[in-house]
């Protein structure tokens, strides 16, 4: 059976995201989306669903095809509604959107810059952050673990980006993503010196393993993590493959309140799409 999928495709921080705005049973979004974010189709990182919202006060919602939360793809929708009402430049549109992964609404802030769209996205809050000595091979490994409701990410500060790291990386998001039964395990490898991050995804239900060029959800957990880890509230401009993400994280009273991540996000492509189920 062979499914027609109208999409459009968004470069947030080059995390190259693809929408479907064509309506499909939730039970076929795995295969759609592993299929439509290959090489040998229209090829992304990962791939989200526009649905009709159930919140009166939703702009829209979205459903990652693996059930996951994504910060990156709320800015695409973001921009992608302020595409649809025609928001002039320099102007700015208030979002809300419902989004798999959490129970809360997402505000999104997103602006017409002109030769691109300019997003800020309210992130959850995450349920717990913690410190973890881990034993790995012939040594430990130090973890800082935040736990979201539905999602992991693991925090590890690193002095180079070199191919060991990367394997270690690889297997702890694997082995700890079936371990914990999360819809996404991401593991965050940060240079202290430097602010600089990659990020590495696993989504169990697509069998996705990528090591995105920019992760907006990744930079929120990292700038949550500075702020606990140093009990005061940060901003923080932080460096990725595909360019900067900006992170704020205010710290009050013992605990984190509010968490935002800022970043441009360009429409580079929208057409039909032939998927064979």
């Amino acid at each position: 059976m062979r499914r027609e999928i109208d999409f459009v495709k968004f470069s947030p921080t080059q995390n190259m995201t693809i929408l479907v705005q064509t309506r499909h049973p939730v039970k076929e979004y795995a295969l759609i989306g592993s299929k439509i974010m290959s090489y040998d189709s229209v090829h992304a990182e990962q791939v989200g669903f526009i649905e009709p919202p159930n919140h009166d006060l939703a702009h829209a919602a979205l459903r990652m095809a693996g059930g996951e939360f994504c910060g990156n793809a709320c800015m695409a929708l973001a921009a992608h509604i302020a595409t649809e009402e025609d928001v002039q430049p320099h102007k700015l549109l208030r979002v809300l959107l419902e989004v798999s992964g959490t129970d809360e609404l997402v505000v999104c802030e997103v602006k017409n810059n002109g030769d691109a769209y300019v997003c800020q996205v309210i992130m959850p809050l995450p349920k717990q952050i913690e410190r973890k000595t881990i034993p790995y091979a012939d040594s430990a490994l130090d973890l800082a673990i935040i736990r979201y409701q539905d999602f992991i990410h693991i925090v590890m500060e690193v002095e180079q980006y070199d191919e060991p790291t990367r394997i270690t990386a690889q297997t702890i998001a694997q082995v700890i993503g079936v371990a914990v039964g999360s819809n996404l395990t991401g593991i965050l490898l940060y240079k202290p010196v430097t602010h600089e991050l990659r990020t590495l995804i696993y989504v169990p239900k697509l069998d996705s393993l990528v090591w995105e060029r920019g992760c907006g959800s990744g930079t929120a957990s990292l700038g949550a993590y500075l702020a606990w880890k140093n009990k005061t509230s940060i901003e923080s401009a932080i460096l990725q493959p595909g360019g900067i993400i900006d992170v704020a994280a205010d710290w009050n009273n013992g605990r984190l309140a509010t968490l935002k991540v800022s970043g441009n996000v360009n429409i580079v492509a929208r057409g039909k799409a032939f998927v064979d189920m």
